[in-house]
């Protein structure tokens, strides 16, 4: 099996090669479970404002349906309505981001500042020295 895999490498191009070093980096793999749960999350985020959010907007402001408003300038038609759906929705998107965030950081609570390692035994020794030599010296 050794010998095969020793062929495959031989006529295995130098870029395949480093494909695999890219791709398996810790950091390539965590972006990419990020825009996974990310595209889950833009979905959840965007049912609540548009299943949710924007019908009680549409109550207050008396039946007004962002999505819908356009104006016709000669031939083009500008859906300015979904601009403001979009800012809206960007919004939202942004709050529930950093709530989640806020709360992930409680949740992991403040780290506790490292306490100095102890000075190697060399260094201690120096500094003995260093001080008997002051000693002396007075």
């Amino acid at each position: 099996m050794s010998k095969l895999n020793n062929q495959i490498e031989k006529f295995t191009p130098k870029w395949v090669e480093d494909f695999k070093q890219f791709a398996l980096k810790g950091n390539v793999l965590d972006l990419a479970v990020a825009v996974v749960v990310g595209g889950a999350f833009n979905k959840i985020v965007s049912s609540l404002v548009s299943d949710i959010i924007m019908p009680l907007v549409g109550v207050l402001t008396g039946g007004i349906n962002f999505s819908g408003l356009t104006l016709k300038i000669g031939e083009a038609k500008l859906t300015y309505g979904m601009f403001i759906q979009s800012i809206v929705d960007f919004l939202i998107i942004a709050l529930s981001i950093f709530a989640a965030i806020r709360l992930l950081s409680r949740l992991k609570g403040t780290p506790k500042p490292e306490e100095p390692a102890a000075p190697a035994e060399d260094i201690v020794l120096l500094r003995e020295i260093r001080d008997a030599l002051v000693q002396k010296k007075e």
